[in-house]
């Protein structure tokens, strides 16, 4: 036991997370008959980003149909994409069906992991002290779990409430916002969402864009009573609805735009043609929310409400970069300081900082984050030279920009079980050879997407590097994990 620790535990698998990553892994396990492992979630409830994000509007922008696992399709959706408390309650539901209550650490923050050779295990502490050793670590933490702050002075010194959409202040419901002045900072995902909520409240909102985003109509929409009973009813419905919306919807149409394609092209316009149906009559607001390069690039925005939100003459669409936060508001490289008193970051997240800041020490000593100080890499997203029988799930280059991640997720996790049950005990660890061969192949695929256009992201290194996402279509990285092969692996 490590000195100063307070107790040990052992288990055969341990697990970081509780979100849809490590429920997957977790309950595989349990299919497979296997009792021993632990998850250890950081939080006080299961549900990961369904559970922090609780801002106004907040949903996912995959179709419902698409957006839960596939041995565990769902026929309870309300709506044609699914809002975050009907998320968080499929996981939940998750969790009961398959007993994993005794399995669930909750309030549990692991800080640190370290290899022991001679043991052959994971010595793993958490934030009070607690130590556990595990035989194999499977990190599910997620690209979206820790919030990014623009780095403007003054934050700290603003007198008004702020906090960060996956922050979001109970306190603050859309009602809440009436008669007041608000800044939003940031025109992501999260803020293409919970503007419309809270645009018709405010007295005057401020949404400060550094640079816009591709919109595409979202068609959301409730189903109705007959719709839902069909979708409990009618043999093979879900599963033709969730075909149709992977196969079409996001293999052949959103993929193409990626791809940069003739077809991507066609979205681009299609993306334009939203705007000016949404905006007829404003072309300064239109020149100030089209892009300047090419669709894809960052992650197209889905939404009916956004562009109308905008539209409204309570919101200003400030394109000055924002220099200073002061006491009582924002100012902009042109001098001007406009006065608020809510502050909301609509800015994402550290995607590209993965597992931080979890201290990762593997064989000989070798520190994770030193080894991706230059940006993140893993074989299959999934497997790091120097780190043996440890697994990631959602790591570098597993993300989509196109369609449903839960769809990488089972293959990642499908991999790992083969793994498991082929070493049966034994040491699993990917060779330097077979990394640097699948890097130089992301590297070239990569190359001939829109992600590698002249924008910045978050899927992007503060260099330009896109480490998060896969370049090929989502069904090729299936098949890439449909067997792990032995010789890019060292021999045991």
């Amino acid at each position: 036991m490590t000195t100063g620790s307070r107790h040990q535990v052992a288990h055969r698998v341990a697990i970081i997370g509780a979100g849809f990553s490590g429920l997957c892994m977790a309950i595989q396990l349990k299919r497979d008959g296997v009792r021993d492992f632990v998850v250890f979630e950081k939080g006080s409830d299961v549900g990961g980003v369904w559970r922090d994000n609780v801002y106004p509007g907040c949903g996912c922008d995959v179709p419902s149909h698409l957006y839960s696992y596939s041995f565990a399709r769902y026929s309870g959706w309300t709506r044609a994409y699914p809002k975050q408390r009907e998320i968080l309650d499929y996981l939940r539901g998750c969790v009961r069906r398959w007993k994993l209550g005794p399995h669930l650490q909750l309030d549990t923050e692991i800080v640190s992991a370290r290899w022991e050779p001679q043991e052959g295990l994971w010595r793993l502490r958490d934030a009070s002290g607690s130590d556990y050793t595990a035989r194999v670590l499977v990190c599910g933490v997620g690209q979206l779990n820790r919030p990014r702050y623009p780095s403007v002075p003054g934050r700290e010194g603003f007198q008004g409430a702020a906090f960060h959409s996956a922050r979001w202040d109970p306190a603050w419901p859309p009602e809440a916002f009436a008669g007041r002045d608000v800044a939003v900072i940031g025109t992501g995902p999260s803020a293409v969402q919970f503007v419309p909520e809270i645009a018709s409240y405010a007295r005057r909102l401020y949404v400060f864009q550094r640079s816009p985003n591709w919109v595409i109509p979202k068609y959301d929409y409730a189903f109705g009573a007959a719709a839902r009973w069909a979708f409990r009813r009618v043999p093979g419905l879900r599963l033709a609805m969730r075909g149709f919306m992977y196969a079409v919807v996001g293999e052949a149409l959103l993929y193409s735009a990626i791809a940069g394609s003739s077809l991507g092209r066609c979205v681009q316009r299609f993306s334009t043609r939203h705007m000016h149906k949404q905006i007829p009559d404003d072309a300064e607001l239109r020149s100030k929310l089209t892009p300047d390069f090419p669709i894809g690039c960052k992650r197209i925005l889905i939404s009916d409400d956004w562009y109308p939100a905008l539209a409204r003459d309570n919101v200003e669409v400030v394109t000055e970069a924002v220099t200073e936060v002061t006491s009582g508001g924002v100012r902009t490289a042109d001098g001007r300081e406009r006065d608020v008193s809510v502050l909301i970051y609509g800015t994402g997240f550290r995607a590209t900082e993965f597992l931080a800041p979890i201290d990762i020490v593997g064989r000989g000593g070798a520190r994770l984050h030193d080894r991706w100080r230059e940006g993140a890499s893993a074989y299959l997203g999934m497997a790091v030279p120097e780190f043996p029988n440890m697994f990631l799930l959602y790591g570098p280059t597993t993300n989509l920009g196109h369609n449903s991640v839960v769809y990488m997720i089972e293959s990642q996790v499908r991999y790992i079980m083969r793994w498991l049950r082929a070493t049966r005990g034994g040491h699993v660890e990917v060779a330097e050879e077979a990394l640097a061969e699948y890097d130089a192949t992301m590297r070239r695929l990569l190359a001939r997407t829109a992600w590698e256009g002249g924008c910045t992201s978050w899927y992007k290194t503060a260099d330009g590097r896109v480490t998060t996402n896969w370049p090929l279509r989502s069904f090729r990285y299936r098949m890439a994990t449909n067997r792990p092969r032995a010789r890019d692996f060292l021999a045991p």
